[in-house]
């Protein structure tokens, strides 16, 4: 099996509360497998605390039974990649039956195809209504699957959401699971990051625009600032070939400069990361430590160390001694689309924005380095790392 997705989805050695999620998960889908209401299993947890790999040894078990119909979705397309190498590596696992949502539903309601589990990653990027242009005219993915299986297995992190049209809240998801029975299970302790629980809310704490402090320093956490992004980047490099699965991550809003739709400050100018029909994916190609990551390319991957620019729609308030949302420079505009049935606000989609960005700075196991366009923000950030250090 391919090692770097086996070292992220397939770990040998679980912790006792992952045993114990399992366990309770296992129970639970026993219980309604043979009943005929459709009932719901709920993995929640923040960006790194192992839900996907909770998920897999679910998936591994019950997609590999021949007495079960089943199906693993996810609407990640570089994740969606991973899990059919994974396919191919599980002894009596069908890549057919990894799947996008849409065209699951789309092909077992044309077939009338029922089943017993369909499991979902990365569920709060299904879509929560219409969207035509990518062929799903249900209004909600989640009540079609509910529909087509009598378990749905689905993993949420209510944190990662970031686009309208794949807009979910706790309430949302209440909603929709509607009279079906349904039970959560909650995750709660980092495993991917190596940083300490107070280097986790010092990032959390940053993302929300809390006051600015010092990156605590109790753990093996590799955390630098940068004052430039050249330099950040000639960090990266260095890391890549010692370690390998490190990469420069950008959130959305740098200018175009002579036509150039590239990332760019100071010395450093690259391109952004480039969506590719074959099988492997950004994260694991090597042509990608000369590109920029976005949330689009490594949400749901692991990484070594990741540098991370933020980029020209965060700024710093004096004042406050914070870091700034400023929604118009964010320039990615599939966050503001609007919807007939929700009317967003302007502190909603900041919370879309502080969502990007927060899933990026969390994908690094060992190191976080740091730099900000914004000259008054790199400058803070750069102050407190220096009198820190």
């Amino acid at each position: 099996m391919n090692k770097i997705l086996k070292d992220q989805f397939m770990i040998d050695h679980l912790s006792d509360s992952q045993n114990k999620t399992i366990s309770d998960m296992n129970t639970f889908i026993g219980k309604y497998l043979n009943g005929k209401q459709h009932a719901v299993a709920i993995i929640e947890g923040a960006a790194g605390t192992g839900k996907s790999v909770v998920l897999m040894r679910l998936v591994t078990k019950y997609m590999t039974d021949k007495r079960y119909k089943t199906a693993l979705v996810v609407n990640h397309p570089e994740l969606f990649k991973a899990y059919q190498d994974l396919a191919d590596d599980i002894p009596g696992m069908a890549e057919k039956d990894i799947l996008r949502p849409t065209p699951l539903i789309n092909h077992a309601e044309k077939n009338h195809w029922k089943y017993d589990v369909i499991f979902v990653d990365e569920a709060h990027l299904l879509y929560s209504k219409s969207e035509p242009y990518a062929h799903y005219r249900g209004q909600n993915q989640l009540t079609d699957l509910m529909n087509l299986a009598k378990i749905v297995v689905v993993v949420y992190d209510f944190a990662q959401v970031f686009q309208s049209k794949m807009y979910w809240s706790k309430k949302l998801l209440r909603q929709t699971i509607g009279d079906h029975p349904y039970q959560l299970f909650n995750m709660d302790f980092q495993y991917r990051m190596v940083a300490s629980d107070d280097q986790v809310r010092w990032m959390d704490d940053l993302t929300a625009e809390k006051p600015l402090k010092p990156f605590p320093t109790n753990s093996n956490f590799d955390f630098k600032v940068f004052s430039t992004a050249g330099a950040l980047y000639e960090q990266i490099k260095k890391k890549n070939q010692e370690a390998g699965l490190s990469r420069v991550v950008a959130t959305s809003g740098f200018p175009r400069i002579d036509g150039r739709h590239n990332v760019e400050m100071d010395t450093f100018s690259l391109p952004w990361d480039e969506w590719d029909p074959q099988r492997t994916h950004w994260a694991k190609r090597t042509s990608s430590i000369a590109q920029v990551g976005t949330i689009y390319t490594l949400q749901g991957f692991d990484l070594n160390y990741v540098g991370m620019i933020i980029g020209p729609s965060f700024g710093y308030d004096e004042k406050t001694d914070s870091m700034t949302i400023i929604p118009e420079k964010y320039s990615h505009k599939e966050i503001f689309k609007k919807r007939q049935d929700i009317q967003f606000t302007r502190e909603e989609y900041k919370d879309f924005i502080a969502n990007v960005l927060n899933v990026l700075i969390k994908r690094g196991k060992y190191g976080l380095y740091l730099t900000a366009y914004d000259d008054a923000l790199r400058k803070r950030l750069v102050d407190l790392y220096e009198n820190k250090n």
